[in-house]
């Protein structure tokens, strides 16, 4: 998980943000884009913050799911 981590920040970390790139085979040349995608913010660091949050009691497991955008929805008994 921690090159995933280091690969953001090495590849993806402009001046304002992050950007997308158009090339992930060549990593000397990823050919960045002046554009940050809205998920990145929306779904993949709240990915990982749910992943690697310390908080225990925020959300229980047994009770809700998270869908494909990370917002959890109650499960419900049958």
């Amino acid at each position: 998980m921690f090159d995933m981590l280091y690969a953001f920040e090495k590849y993806t970390k402009v001046a304002n943000g992050y950007t997308s790139i158009g090339n992930v085979r060549n990593p000397t040349n990823t050919r960045p884009r002046d554009m940050m995608e809205s998920f990145f913010l929306g779904e993949t660091l709240k990915y990982l913050y749910l992943l690697f949050s310390d908080e225990q009691t925020m959300i229980s497991l047994d009770e809700w799911v998270f869908n494909s955008e990370a917002h959890p929805l109650p499960i419900h008994e049958a």
